[in-house]
């Protein structure tokens, strides 16, 4: 059972370590659900004598006023017999002290190094471990002393503080409270038993202990309390005989004060009956095996919380993102890693793996055609422009058997219409290209993170998107242009001719004019201009694709990663700019994270060696 005390202790030291005190905080704690046991007395309640009666060492602060003012976590650890006692501190894990006045020095330098020489108190605990063969495993956590009045050079609110420090500590469900008060005051006035009272009403995680019965009045005695007559707790109450004042001015040793304590319980008539389960030995062995107990029943608990704390963290700290490197190289790299993320989604929605890139494929199914079929070709052919276009084409010179200037200035000016079309579907494509960048981004954690490089990023694809669309607009367009530029010959061979209908090439120049004629022409007309929307149709898609969508995938980020490569340290690190609030939570999080898998490490220890 020893080393499940020995556990807490390990995790208590690592809560210490790693910012856990059990103070309210916006982070886990899991001090508050370690067992461990409070010592709570009001001033000059004995209760330094009874520590050091247990310790069997002089090692505490002693004056007067409030001499603790910070919880002191008391580790005790036997050791095998003859063999040296030694303390050491949390603070100072390397330096062993086997001068026990040293130690009582430090204690009272550290308090100092917390709160100042103003005799103020601090929440922040002192670890104290003491290696001796006299003592039983045990932990013990000394609160500062309940007190009524303030001392010179405190605040009024030190008595409060102190009774809600002391209250923090003793309200959690796991704490065992060891309530000492002197038995030469009456019980009803005892501080200790009046707050244990309010925490604990049924007194069932309370251990009584009755100082200074020594020094009782004549003709008075503490049978009753200590038979739990006048006060009844769960646990009987355990009462001890520290050394007087006289006694610790004058040096005397502890194993001798607790051989005398034995004596005294054994010789004075009304404790005889009583003197197997009275004195600090007694007590620290109660204190042992109860505190074993507790922790053996709260274990699978503790396990439990562990367990859920660790991924409660773990994914907490995933959704905040990695800390940022210190050094250019390692800037760089984060930022470059952000990059390709980011691109491997943008690249995802593309490829369908993520939504979006399917609209891309409606507008050239159903955006485009439906755009050409809008086209108003009839107000091109019109009666009236073919007429127009003609004449003016065939000029001083009437046209002998077709007119051909005039098809290519009518098609040239219908031809020009499907410009419109052909850029709208380029900046339809754009768009949505466009959108998917500011997807991808919202969808790369990393991202959100650092909201610089968030900004640089989105700008940087959006101006190569940009770039993309005017190079696409220019080929698109080109395609236009080139079936304005150049007729397919072979259509035209393929018309029906006026002399294969029976036409007279010698009509009168009137009568070539005449509206039969010009219907034909516009029908001509007409049916090749369909057959270059068709043409385009397959062909406007193939350029959009290839100038924006696949150079999207290709080249995305290939300038900013180029402008990357240029910046110094310092630019590098305004890309990497983090909310301070962020940083401080994630650093956070990352201790608490290490102080419950570092616990986890512990427990699992100690259930395999069971």
């Amino acid at each position: 059972m020893d080393n499940l005390i020995s556990l807490v202790n390990k995790i208590q030291r690592a809560c210490t370590a790693l910012g856990d005190h059990g103070e309210a905080s916006a982070l886990p704690t899991l001090w508050d659900a370690l067992p461990s046991i409070a010592v709570v007395g009001g001033q000059s309640s004995g209760k330094s004598s009874v520590l050091e009666s247990i310790v069997g060492k002089d090692f505490l602060p002693r004056g007067s006023g409030i001499v603790t003012r910070r919880p002191l976590v008391l580790q005790l650890h036997k050791i095998d017999e003859g063999s040296r006692e030694y303390a050491e501190f949390l603070h100072l894990p390397r330096k062993r002290f086997t001068d026990f006045a040293a130690v009582r020095k430090e204690i009272s330098d550290e308090t100092d190094r917390e709160t100042g020489r103003s005799k103020m108190i601090s929440s922040v605990p002192i670890h104290l471990s003491i290696y001796s063969p006299n003592v039983v495993n045990l932990t013990l956590v000394d609160l500062p002393g309940l007190t009524k009045v303030a001392v010179e050079g405190q605040p009024d609110s030190i008595v409060q503080d102190i009774e809600n420090m002391v209250r923090s500590y003793i309200e959690k469900p796991n704490s065992i409270i060891l309530a000492i008060s002197p038995a030469n005051q009456d019980l009803a006035t005892s501080d200790a038993i009046k707050i244990s009272r309010e925490v604990d009403p049924t007194g069932e995680r309370t251990l009584g202990v009755l100082t200074k019965i020594d020094l009782m009045d004549k003709g008075t005695d503490a049978v009753e309390m200590l038979e739990g007559k006048s006060y009844r707790l769960k646990f009987p109450w355990v009462g001890v005989v520290n050394r007087s004042q006289a006694d610790i001015n004058k040096n005397v040793d502890m194993i001798a004060a607790r051989r005398r304590e034995r004596e005294y319980f054994s010789t004075t008539p009304e404790y005889k009956h009583l003197a197997h389960r009275m004195g600090s030995e007694h007590l620290a062995k109660v204190l042992s095996k109860h505190l074993e107990t507790v922790i053996k029943t709260k274990i699978p608990g503790i396990q439990s919380l562990i367990n859920k704390t660790i991924i409660e963290l773990e994914t907490e700290l995933s959704r905040l993102g990695k800390p940022i490197a210190t050094d250019a190289g390692g800037k760089l790299y984060a930022i470059m890693e952000i990059c390709r993320m980011f691109d491997g989604t943008y690249k995802e929605h593309l490829d369908g793996v993520r939504p979006g890139g399917d609209k891309i494929y409606n507008v050239f199914d159903n955006q485009l055609p439906a755009a050409l079929k809008r086209l108003q070709f009839d107000k091109q052919l019109s009666m009236e422009n073919i007429r127009k276009l003609i004449t003016e084409a065939d000029g001083y010179q009437p046209h002998l058997i077709a007119p051909e200037q005039g098809y290519r200035r009518l098609i040239e000016s219908s031809v020009i219409s499907i410009r419109g079309p052909a850029e709208a579907a380029v900046d339809a494509v754009h768009a949505l290209l466009k959108d998917l960048v500011h997807k991808a981004v919202n969808e790369t954690p990393e991202l959100r993170q650092y909201p610089g490089l968030r900004v640089e990023v989105t700008n940087a694809a959006c101006e190569s998107l940009e770039r993309m669309r005017e190079e696409s607009k220019k080929a698109t367009l080109q395609l236009v242009d080139m079936e304005c530029s150049y007729l397919t010959v072979d259509f035209f061979r393929k018309l029906p001719q006026d002399v294969d209908k029976g036409g007279n090439p010698s009509h009168s120049l009137f009568d070539r004019y005449n509206d039969s004629y010009l219907r034909r022409i516009g029908s001509n007309v007409l049916a090749y201009v369909n057959m270059v929307c068709a043409s385009l149709r397959n062909s406007i898609p193939k350029s959009v694709v290839y100038c924006q969508v696949r150079e999207a995938k290709r080249s995305l980020l290939d300038r900013f990663f180029t402008d990357l490569g240029k910046l110094d340290a310092k630019h590098l690190s305004s890309l990497l700019n983090e909310d301070p609030a962020v940083m401080e939570r994630r650093s956070a999080l990352a201790k608490r994270l290490e102080l419950y898998r570092s616990a986890q490490a512990e427990m699992d220890t100690v259930a395999w060696s069971k």
